[in-house]
């Protein structure tokens, strides 16, 4: 295929050839992996100024993705991409292997770093999914770090590089500049532009900005960073969402008020942390999807709602497929029994192959959890149906997810469904993943919400 690049892209190229560090912060669908692997292309093979490249992905991503855009193009077509992926001789095996572009999965980042130590060989590095480098505590940023000095040139793709707010921008430009703009240590980052949020006697759980400084800060990263929406460069259909509420039956809600209410109270007085938050709230969303887990990691079934919820929205979509997103390992097996007996093909998204046939219409019900679907796939050929059997806090997980299908290529109008019981934390989490705040605020603020309520202190 002739690759005819439209404006935004030639504009984001051209910088990827003139600047060594850049975060390219482009939303999902305006072609991130091919603008820069039409870079690389450049900057190998006519301008000399590179010699061998290192993309780190996400697993799924470094699987297939990379390969598969080279491969679509007519002028990347020579480009060489060797994923660097299983065990530790098949890994070093395609590190041997003649290539242009090696892709590894970012788990592996420590590996690498001490397998090759002092003799690092990458001159260009390419972050995929910068996001997922947030933490400078991470054992995948510590090690990037000692070889950041051998790295010519890098450069971060993301759609949302502050999931969870501003802080996480300063481990991620780190990378890019080693703390020119945001800082050397991320306590000074911190001290400069925030203050304590939420916090006890002993501790801070939480940091807003002080007045003012996210255009400060926006003003700093102007010239390594280049941001775009796909909203202002591209003609996507229209995106609506549905809430379908899920009623519970009497048992079914007296059930699930008990255990709410005996969960909740028995916390009441004391301090939440934002550990133990997350712990009381998983256990909420398991309640409300049905089931939960007992203390021997067994499946035990609280009520039936939101399964026959689900099995009447399907059959409502009148044979159009159709993309669940699953919270629990527990929601996957009751969605696959209850789907048993109805005459659709489903399956489970775990590989490349799944990938493709889907997009081939050769699936009804495709599965996945929002993890292991949130980047680098390709699903909008398959489908325009999007059902959130569970919902959990991530925003930066329900925007990529949901992107899957909501991309350059999509000819439909997509439908996102949202699965939530009435009265339940489901409802909670609609309208925390509404609100612009980091997972941690949203997350406690819900819970000590409904603490109020469940003891009638509202």
């Amino acid at each position: 295929m002739k690759f005819i690049p439209h404006a935004y892209q030639r504009y984001c190229i051209n910088r990827l050839l003139t600047d060594p560090a850049l975060g390219l912060l482009l939303d999902m669908g305006l072609g991130k992996t091919v603008i820069t692997l039409t870079a690389v292309n450049d900057l190998k093979y006519n301008r000399f100024a590179i010699s061998k490249v290192l993309v780190v992905a996400p697993k799924k991503v470094a699987e297939a993705t990379w390969s598969k855009e080279a491969a679509k193009w007519d002028h990347l077509k020579l480009l060489r991409i060797v994923p660097v992926l299983g065990s530790q001789a098949k890994r070093i095996k395609a590190l041997n292997t003649p290539a242009d572009v090696w892709v590894i999965n970012r788990e592996n980042v420590p590996w690498l770093v001490e397998y090759y130590r002092n003799a690092w060989p990458f001159d260009m590095v390419i972050l995929d999914e910068f996001s997922s480098f947030k933490n400078h505590q991470a054992k995948r940023f510590k090690a990037l770090t000692w070889v950041r000095k051998h790295i010519s040139r890098i450069v971060g793709l993301t759609g949302t590089p502050a999931p969870n707010g501003l802080l996480d921008l300063w481990a991620q430009v780190y990378l890019l500049d080693e703390g020119q703009r945001l800082g050397k240590k991320i306590t000074h980052f911190r001290e400069r532009y925030f203050e304590p949020d939420q916090r006890d006697r002993d501790h801070v759980f939480s940091y807003a900005p002080k007045p003012g400084a996210d255009e400060v800060i926006q003003k700093l990263l102007g010239d390594i960073c280049v941001s775009m929406k796909a909203e202002d460069y591209l003609e996507l259909p229209d995106c609506l969402t549905v809430n379908a509420p899920v009623i519970l039956g009497s048992k079914a809600k007296a059930a699930y008020d008990k255990l709410e209410r005996e969960m909740l109270l028995q916390v009441d007085g004391e301090t939440i942390d934002a550990g133990s938050a997350a712990v009381l709230t998983n256990k909420l969303l398991q309640l409300c999807n049905g089931a939960v887990y007992n203390e021997s990691r067994e499946t035990v079934e609280i009520h039936r709602c939101k399964i026959e919820a689900f099995l009447e929205l399907v059959e409502g979509l009148n044979g159009k497929p159709a993309l669940v997103f699953y919270n629990f390992q527990h929601d996957l097996a009751r969605i696959h029994a209850a789907l048993k007996s109805s005459g659709l093909k489903v399956r489970e998204l775990k590989g490349p192959q799944d990938e493709d046939d889907w997009n081939a219409k050769k699936i009804d019900i495709l599965l996945a959890h929002p993890a292991s679907a949130a980047y680098g796939l390709n699903l909008q050929a398959g489908g325009n149906h999007v059902i959130w059997f569970g919902l959990n806090w991530s925003l930066e997980l329900y925007q990529q997810a949901n992107k899957r299908l909501h991309r350059q290529g999509q000819t439909e109008k997509v439908i996102i469904h949202h699965l939530a019981v009435e009265g339940g934390v489901d409802e909670d989490v609609i309208d925390a993943l509404e609100d612009k705040g980091s997972t941690q605020d949203r997350l406690m603020n819900a819970l000590k919400a409904r603490i109020e309520r469940v003891s009638g202190r509202e």
